[in-house]
């Protein structure tokens, strides 16, 4: 008997946990962790932070529709290749027959919407408005508030961002309900750029054109691409509401997968719909949306109440407790302006 297969014999020894326990154990966990932070000098607060979905760019170094029901019934998908199971394959998911209505009618609309045919050595250029929670000590003090940009990405077809550029204009910023805006909040006001990008979280490789563009054009395919290596619980079902998330940022999916991913979205177990919604530019709309399971926000992807466009995304505070601010605040946004094509970066 070779290393490895002596290994699998003894790990095959070892009991499985089950969820509830791994549960149990990431809740002490995290308390553990809580406690700890909320000791450490300097700290006024612990705040769980919601999970970023927006793809993050930078500048460089050098620079009322109503959730239909869950039914039963389900189209079966077959793993792909994982580590994570004892076969080498990942438990098929199930995709279930009916679904979240706004977001099959947002799929349903990509038909009559303009379609971008990127050419080798072309540049997708994202124009996009977003908000965002930041939190920070100056003076002796804590802040709370929020920042706003707005900004013009330029990508290569390939998704790397060595070759992107960016530039930005940061807005005035807005205080949260009982904060106020720190003066060296206000300093910041201005443009900046273009200048090279920078990718600091190293996504550009699976959200470039011609990544997103080999994805599944079947729904259930794509619904299962949205489950890969994640488990069968809520926190899973968590997710993969991020990774839709992940693909509606400053990434251009053909109508084929962009029809595929709504599909697949709608089909998320806790997925609802929020009648009244805006996006970061304060555009209103009506918003597909989902609760953190452990968390104390509510997602939301906002499209148009009359052509179902994807609009932008909005990130909403539904416990006052644990997130200590007041249920409704808005700790972060994005709006897509517009997305276009250029032959040729702009000059720096």
């Amino acid at each position: 008997m070779n290393e490895m297969s002596e290994l699998e014999r003894l790990r095959a020894e070892i009991p499985r946990p089950a969820a509830a326990d791994l549960r149990a154990e990431e809740g002490r966990l995290m308390a553990a962790i809580g406690a700890a932070d909320a000791s450490a000098p300097g700290t006024s607060r612990a705040r769980p932070r919601p999970r970023a979905r927006r793809r993050t760019l930078g500048f460089g170094l050098g620079a009322g529709l109503a959730a239909g029901a869950l039914v039963a019934g389900a189209v079966v998908v077959t793993g792909d290749p994982s580590p994570h199971g004892g076969s080498g394959t990942t438990t098929p998911h199930l995709m279930p027959v009916a679904s979240v209505q706004l977001l099959n009618r947002a799929a349903d609309s990509v038909r009559g919407q303009k379609e971008l045919h990127p050419k080798p050595g072309q540049f997708l250029v994202y124009e996009s408005q977003s908000t965002n929670l930041s939190e920070d000590n100056d003076a002796g003090r804590h802040w709370a508030y929020l920042t706003r940009e707005k900004r013009k990405v330029w990508l290569p077809l390939d998704g790397d961002s060595t070759r992107g550029f960016i530039e930005a204009e940061r807005l005035a910023p807005k205080a949260i309900p009982g904060e106020a805006i720190p003066p060296h909040a206000l300093k910041e006001v201005g443009r900046r750029g273009p200048e090279k990008l920078a990718d600091t979280d190293g996504t550009g490789g699976r959200t470039g054109y011609q990544a997103v563009s080999r994805l599944p054009t079947d729904p259930a395919k794509m619904y299962e691409h949205l489950y890969t290596g994640l488990g069968h619980d809520a926190r899973a079902d968590w997710d993969a509401w991020g990774r839709v998330g992940e693909l509606l940022g400053e990434v251009y999916l053909p109508a084929a997968q962009r029809a595929a991913l709504f599909k697949a979205a709608s089909a998320i177990h806790g997925v609802t719909t929020t009648g009244k919604a805006a996006d970061a530019a304060g555009r209103k709309g009506v918003a597909a949306s989902m609760v953190d399971p452990i968390g104390a926000e509510r997602e939301e992807y906002v499209f148009d109440p009359k052509t179902y466009d994807f609009l932008g995304t909005r990130s909403v505070v539904i416990n006052a407790g644990k997130a200590k601010m007041p249920v409704g605040t808005v700790t972060g946004a994005t709006a897509q302006l517009r997305v276009s094509l250029a032959d040729q970066a702009p000059p720096v």
